[in-house]
């Protein structure tokens, strides 16, 4: 089909128009596309924002819980009185206070060089383990007088007291008149514990 030249020139600005349309049209879907392109970008990367802000959150919670735990343990530790230096005038007190309450009949101690056993690394600075063993000698009216014994000085809480080792013996002795006699002889040895934090000391 042919147009004469009178009819191209009627069909030119509809042409014009037509072509303006498709030109517009396709500037719209790609700035459509563009723009889908774009919020999928930004979608992702606040997906990936939000996954490493809950990551963080997650160890800063982690960390907040064993900072909680370990402090709960020192809290204890010093309430025990076991961190820092040894003080054996504090062992004296306590081992003659549990003479005089528990009314033994014979009790001699002798407490050995304090020695190194580990030293653990921390921030600011290690943390040292101590042991002094204490070798106790007692004359013991029954058993329950050395479990009595050694509860008075846990209890007592001026160091971490790990019993190494106990012997016990009878004297063969009988009581005369009314006078007590020992019936049962006890040898012990004792490891006093103390802690020191070297990152508390600056």
């Amino acid at each position: 089909m042919r147009f004469t030249r009178a009819e191209l020139k009627r069909l030119l600005p509809a042409l014009v128009v037509a072509v303006a349309i498709a030109a517009a049209g396709g500037v719209l879907v790609w700035s459509a596309d563009a723009s889908v392109a774009a919020a999928q970008r930004e979608l992702t990367a606040a997906r990936s924002e939000r996954q490493r802000n809950t990551e963080r959150l997650a160890r800063i919670a982690e960390e907040e819980r064993e900072v909680r735990e370990k402090l709960d343990v020192y809290q204890r530790l010093k309430h025990l009185r076991i961190l820092g230096e040894e003080d054996r005038l504090e062992w004296a007190d306590t081992i003659a206070r549990i003479r005089r309450e528990r009314e033994l009949l014979d009790l001699r101690y002798m407490v050995d060089r304090q020695k190194l056993l580990a030293s653990v690394a921390g921030k600011p600075a290690s943390v040292d383990f101590y042991s002094s063993t204490m070798k106790v000698s007692l004359a013991l009216l029954h058993e329950e007088d050395l479990l009595r014994f050694l509860a008075d000085l846990r209890a007592s809480g001026n160091a971490y007291y790990s019993v190494r080792r106990c012997d016990v013996a009878r004297t063969g002795q009988t009581p005369r008149g009314a006078t007590m006699a020992p019936r049962l002889s006890a040898q012990c040895e004792i490891d006093l514990i103390t802690i020191q934090d070297r990152g508390a000391k600056r």
